[in-house]
């Protein structure tokens, strides 16, 4: 499967809504980006829709159809039903205008190839008795059954979507022609590359749009209307059904259902023998086609979409003339995922890794994109999933690696809200101010324990105070006081540094200091006097003597 949904690397953010939104968790994230895995994706386009930072491409053929228009050959469209409610008011003549001008030979509407199909399936009902049928024309729904449900491949209608009927039309018709088609749906590329020699180049209205815009066309607002046109309905929930004559349905039941999770709970009812003579219209896309990954994106209207369809599909038949039904029919072969299953050992081996060691620790919250802590598991071990993807072992991680940090801190910290109330308070801080359990002081006032001076000035000037010594007379410290104001948390946060024994050895050694000042000066005198009696007994001076003993004091006292 060629990467139809591809991904801007930079755009990536990491917050997984794209998995909590995949039907069959086909995304892969490694080094904090997300990757489609192609051969597991059913393109149902949902991580394209919901990605908030628009980190989904869809792969563009744009230049692709603008060479087949430059080969000379004559190319068609094939126009999905749905364009009635992308391009509101404008109807099929003037489309087949603008895309006239943009160098088409012609435009037909898929619509055609849907009548063909809705009476393929009136003949297989009718005629091939089948107990339980599936409709074959979203390829969404038939890679969902390929790679997930093979079991169902049996109850598939091998038979074409009305895409690939009608590019088989048109090329009968005229047999030199390209096809391009051009609607809502990602799938549908696929669908055209797999199935060759059907259909040339598959467009989506987004790029169709961004064309004529390049071109400076503009699409004329009429909108055309026939009662030959009742496979318009198809795009819509329950459109197959309205086409299809059930008058004569032998004890069937009509069923309609969109959205692949609905789709998915239908397949399970069916592998487990609860559905019979039943004919089943499945859509991934919740709405039908009007609802498809390109429409939601940018503009999702379900209401005004379906209005839209309703009121200009008619209430007869396309005049078609109908194909053989071996023309029409459409292989659907079984396609392998290779995913090993992990042993139980192996689960609870990553589950212990991911803090989940017992099953009280499986929140199951979903916040990782996965529906249990289990299939995470077994995301991780198919490579799929990162431990770090789960939010509660982040958080506990975070908190855990946090409290480490704040509670083997020598420096007491203390942080308050901006109504100086205690929010959290270390265990350097409880022992400077004695204080036996963080419950005691929670919450409260920081007056109860400190004078809230230093914290009143820092709140009202916003402007962090650095190193300030205080005595805590109440708990005879010394502290070194630092606090600081978060603006974006309107917290104060306060760190304290036990200077005690520094200011008691401070202390300590001015005392020796001012003792042996107290000496020196008696020495002083005490030589000086001597010193006097030997120069006017020797006519000296005491001058210089005097100095001497001056700096050696100066010295002792700088000491």
């Amino acid at each position: 499967m060629a990467d139809y949904l591809t991904l801007k690397k930079s755009n990536c953010k990491n917050c997984y809504k794209c998995i909590r939104h995949c039907p069959v968790k086909s995304i892969r994230f490694s080094a904090n980006q997300a990757h489609v895995i192609g051969n597991e994706c059913i393109l149902c386009g949902q991580c394209f829709v919901v990605c908030p930072q628009n980190a989904k491409e869809i792969q563009s053929e744009t230049e692709k159809t603008k060479v087949l228009i430059q080969s000379g050959a004559p190319v068609y469209v094939s126009l999905a039903p749905s364009f009635i409610a992308n391009y509101k008011g404008v109807g099929i003549e003037s489309m087949k205008k603008a895309l006239l001008s943009l160098g088409f030979k012609d435009v037909e509407e898929t619509a055609i190839g849907a009548t063909i199909v809705k009476k393929e399936y009136e003949r297989m009902i009718k005629e091939d008795k089948r107990d339980v049928i599936i409709s074959s024309c979203c390829h969404s729904i038939n890679l969902l059954i390929q790679k997930y449900y093979p079991s169902e491949l049996i109850y598939l209608a091998d038979v074409l979507s009305p895409m690939l009927a009608h590019a088989k039309d048109i090329k009968l018709r005229n047999p030199e022609a390209k096809v391009v088609f051009i609607g809502p749906c990602i799938a549908k590329k696929d669908e055209a590359a797999f199935y060759d020699g059907y259909v040339d180049a598959v467009l989506t209205f987004k790029e169709l749009t961004d064309w004529l815009k390049a071109e400076n066309i503009d699409l004329e607002q009429h909108e055309d209307k026939t009662e030959n046109s009742r496979a318009r309905f198809f795009p819509t929930t329950g459109g197959i059904l309205k086409t299809m004559d059930t008058s004569s349905s032998d004890g069937y039941t009509y069923l309609a259902i969109d959205g692949t999770e609905n789709c998915i709970a239908a397949l399970k009812d069916i592998e487990q023998g609860k559905v019979h003579k039943c004919f089943i219209e499945m859509s991934a896309c919740i709405g039908s086609c009007v609802g498809g990954p390109v429409m939601e994106k940018y503009h999702r209207a379900p209401v005004e979409d379906y209005m839209a369809v309703a009121s200009y599909a008619g209430k007869k038949d396309f005049e078609v003339k109908e194909l053989e039904s071996y023309d029409m029919k459409k292989h659907f072969a079984r396609i392998e995922l290779r995913n090993g299953i992990p042993s139980e050992a192996e689960i609870k081996e990553i589950l212990k890794k991911m803090g989940k060691t017992r099953p009280e620790d499986e929140l199951n919250c979903g916040s990782c994109g996965y529906d249990t802590c289990r299939e995470k598991a077994i995301a991780i071990y198919h490579g799929k999933a990162e431990i770090s993807m789960c939010l509660p072992y982040l958080k506990e991680k975070a908190e855990s690696f946090s409290d480490c940090i704040v509670n083997n801190t020598p420096n007491g910290l203390i942080v308050l809200n901006d109504k100086l109330e205690v929010q959290q308070i270390n265990v350097a801080a409880r022992k400077i101010m004695n204080i036996r359990s963080v419950s005691d002081v929670l919450g409260d006032q920081v007056v109860r324990i400190l004078d809230p001076g230093i914290f009143l000035k820092v709140l009202e000037t916003k402007r962090s105070v650095k190193n300030q010594r205080t005595y805590l007379a109440e708990y005879k410290k010394y502290v070194e006081q630092t606090v600081v104001y978060d603006d974006a948390y309107q917290l104060l946060i306060c760190i304290m540094r036990d200077i005690t024994d520094e200011e008691n050895e401070r202390e300590k050694k001015e005392s020796i200091s001012r003792q042996t000042v107290e000496v020196a000066d008696k020495v002083v005198d005490k030589q000086m006097r001597i010193v006097q009696e030997i120069a006017s007994l020797l006519g000296e001076t005491a001058a210089e003597t005097k100095i001497a003993l001056t700096k050696l004091k100066e010295s002792i006292t700088n000491e």
